[in-house]
C-alpha cells in the first residue's frame, strides 16, 4: 500500500512540474536585475532600462483592486514625497490588463507606474509567478534595485501596513552608505 501512495504522490508531483512548468528562482540580491519591457496604465511602454541612475522599487502584487493590493498600493502612494526625495522610484507589476490597471490607478489616485505584465514573463523571470491551474497570479514581493540596476533587497515576506516605510528606510540606509 505504501508503495502505490508513493507511486502516486510521484506522478502528481510530475504532474503539477509539468503543467507548472520549471520553478525560476528569484535573482539574488548583488546580482543584476533581469530587464523587462512592459506597457503601463496608459499603454505606454517601460523597460529596466528607462530607471537606470534611480532607485528603483519593483513591486509585484496579485490583483488590481482587491484589498491587500489596494492597501499595499495606497501605502507607496501616501509615502510618494519622501520616495521622490530619494530620487526613487515606485513600479507595481501584476498580470492584469493595461485597461484593468488604468482604472485601479485612477479609482485610487496612484501617482506612479502599474505595469501590466499579462503573459507573466517578467514575473516568471523574478521568481513570483505563482501557477493556480487555472489562473496565474503574482506574489507579493519586492526587488529593491539599486541606481546601477543590481538587485539590492529582495522582501519575499510583505507586512502590508509598513511595507511601505521598511522600502523607504532601507533606500535611506543604502544611498547613505554610498
Amino acid at each position: 500500500m505504501n508503495r502505490r501512495l508513493a507511486s502516486l504522490a510521484a506522478g502528481l508531483l510530475g504532474g503539477l512540474l509539468f503543467v507548472n512548468g520549471p520553478l525560476q528562482a528569484s535573482p539574488p540580491v548583488g546580482a543584476p536585475a533581469p530587464v523587462f519591457e512592459l506597457p503601463d496604465q496608459k499603454g505606454e511602454l517601460h523597460s529596466l532600462a528607462d530607471y537606470s541612475g534611480k532607485w528603483l522599487v519593483l513591486y509585484f502584487y496579485p490583483k488590481d483592486d482587491t484589498p491587500g493590493c489596494t492597501t499595499q498600493a495606497c501605502e507607496f502612494r501616501d509615502n510618494i514625497f519622501a520616495f521622490r526625495r530619494l530620487g526613487a522610484e515606485i513600479v507595481g507589476i501584476s498580470l492584469d490588463s493595461v485597461d484593468s490597471h488604468k482604472a485601479f490607478a485612477e479609482k485610487h489616485g496612484l501617482p506612479f507606474t502599474l505595469l501590466a505584465d499579462e503573459a507573466g514573463a517578467t514575473a516568471r523571470q523574478y521568481g513570483v509567478l505563482k501557477d493556480y491551474g487555472s489562473a496565474q497570479l503574482a506574489k507579493r514581493e519586492t526587488f529593491l534595485i539599486s541606481p546601477e540596476g543590481l538587485v539590492a533587497r529582495h522582501y519575499d515576506q510583505v507586512n502590508l501596513e509598513t511595507h511601505s516605510a521598511d522600502v523607504l528606510a532601507d533606500i535611506e540606509a543604502l544611498a547613505g552608505g554610498s
